[in-house]
């Protein structure tokens, strides 16, 4: 038998005696907020933390029927600090997050994440497919290379500042005085993935993207400025059982001009997913 890889700690912190995103750190502590009882979804937050596009609502509607649990990545929040994500990290975030199940005792959950959160949860599905029984990809990223994100990823590393009082309120709520480092943490790691992709690397999943196989729920705002021309296009041709709803908003559709409908789609998707599991 192979030897537990976490340690249960006092909720709403979990350790774990490893993560990939900082290989040879022992231990590593996790935060996680939980709601509800019942089969489990498990939510993904995006490169900024949870504050930045809460999930709140969300968390209300499923509460009634599911075990809703939101942990902070390693890095994020009030989960312990990296000074710097890996190549990869994506992929290192999925097994952390399979790491952070077993920690809570839950063995299969739907996944809803959101950008840097969804290609956590789709890399998750694609590495762990027993673990993962639907999946919701809210602004999914597909590309790598993102000529349009640029400058918003540099901004990110120099000068925060400047995405607005509101934005860096939240990052300042959810990482404290390290918000800085955070989020420009996050920045190096894009720029150093938007620099493979204009040598030529075409996706974030190394062409894997059409292995996830469990039921999948694509919520995308029609004006997403992350998402370049034919990005959408080229995830349908990677997954062509997925099924997309677009709506007339930006980045975050939870959180955006259009968070009922998204909350109602992605409540309506899980409960589907739900009694197909029966």
């Amino acid at each position: 038998m192979v030897p537990p890889v976490y340690i249960k700690a006092a909720l709403p912190f979990t350790l774990l005696t490893r993560s990939p995103v900082a290989p040879g750190r022992t231990p590593v502590r996790l935060f996680h907020r939980e709601r509800g009882n019942g089969p489990a979804v498990t939510i993904l937050h995006g490169g900024w933390g949870y504050e930045a596009y809460p999930f709140d609502r969300v968390l209300s509607a499923l509460q009634a029927h599911h075990r809703v649990v939101a942990p902070d990545r390693l890095g994020y929040g009030r989960s312990d600090r990296v000074p710097d994500l890996p190549d990869g990290f994506h992929q290192a975030m999925a097994e952390e997050t399979v790491l952070a199940l077993d920690a809570l005792g839950i063995e299969t959950a739907v996944l809803w994440g959101h950008s840097d959160g969804a290609v956590v949860a789709a890399w998750t599905a694609i590495l762990f497919p027993d673990r993962v029984r639907a999946l919701v990809l809210e602004a999914l990223h597909y590309f790598a290379d993102k000529p349009s994100s640029l400058e918003f990823f540099r901004a990110a590393v120099a000068s925060p500042e400047r995405y607005g009082e509101a934005t860096t309120a939240a990052l300042a709520r959810d990482h404290g005085e390290s918000w800085r480092d955070v989020v420009a943490a996050g920045g190096r790691a894009w720029l150093r993935i938007l620099e493979r992709g204009a040598r030529g690397e075409p996706d974030l999943y190394g062409g894997r993207l059409g292995e996830v196989r469990c039921p999948t729920l694509l919520l995308h705002g029609r004006r997403d400025p992350r998402t370049e021309p034919g990005e959408i296009e080229a995830v349908l041709r990677a997954l062509p059982a997925a099924r997309l709803e677009l709506l007339d908003t930006g980045h975050s559709p939870h959180t955006g001009s259009r968070a009922d409908e998204c909350t109602a789609l992605g409540l309506e998707f899980i409960e589907g997913a739900r009694n197909r599991g029966r």
